[in-house]
């Protein structure tokens, strides 16, 4: 049974503790995105603490399955637990370990795959989402113009690799003849591709 009250309190430990979760007005961007789409299977790359899974499982039907993966152990623990706490044990499978090495081994195919994770990956992710997608899939990054890094001429040496990869990953989904994308200036920037397969 759906727990708003605990989803609520995991969002408010989660900003206290400085843990990073999804902007409210990126959310809402991609409840109108899911709420459209009707997704049966969602795949998150990068679960944190369960809290932008169980919001998109709040917005998808009963069948929508999800499966998230967390490298943090820590973490991924801490998100089963509200996972659970929040009534959506039974839909949200959290995976724990390192997404470059599982997303190989996965074979299922999804509607919407949410990349929030490590930003030195994103092309390696964007790669593996395009695999494990259809025709007509939506692949969603978040943080694509990390603080507006990634459009300035931004070189401080703490955050260059991942302004670079990020930049990478805009080029990619630009240039690639199988996406259809558009970024949105919307939380940190959102980037959604449509794959055509």
């Amino acid at each position: 049974m759906f727990n708003q009250e605990i989803l609520d309190q995991v969002k408010k430990k989660a900003l206290e503790n400085h843990i990073p979760i999804i902007m409210d007005d990126t959310l809402e961007k991609i409840e109108e995105i899911l709420k459209k789409a009707n997704p049966k299977r969602i795949l998150e790359i990068g679960t944190a603490v369960g809290y932008s899974a169980s919001q998109f499982a709040k917005f998808t039907s009963d069948e929508c399955i999800i499966d998230t993966i967390e490298l943090d152990v820590q973490r991924a623990e801490e998100a089963i637990e509200n996972i659970k706490n929040i009534g959506f044990e039974n839909r949200i499978n959290v995976i724990i370990g390192n997404a470059v090495e599982i997303l190989p081994t996965i074979n299922n195919e999804y509607d919407i795959i949410f990349i929030d994770a490590n930003k030195g990956k994103y092309p390696v992710f964007l790669q593996e989402g395009i695999r494990l997608s259809k025709n007509g899939s939506l692949i969603l990054a978040d943080n694509v113009l990390y603080k507006g890094y990634v459009m300035s001429d931004y070189n401080k040496h703490k955050q260059r690799t991942a302004v670079r990869h990020l930049r990478e990953y805009i080029q990619e989904i630009n240039e690639n003849p199988n996406l259809e994308s558009e970024i949105l200036e919307i939380g940190d920037g959102l980037a959604i591709s449509k794959v055509k397969k």
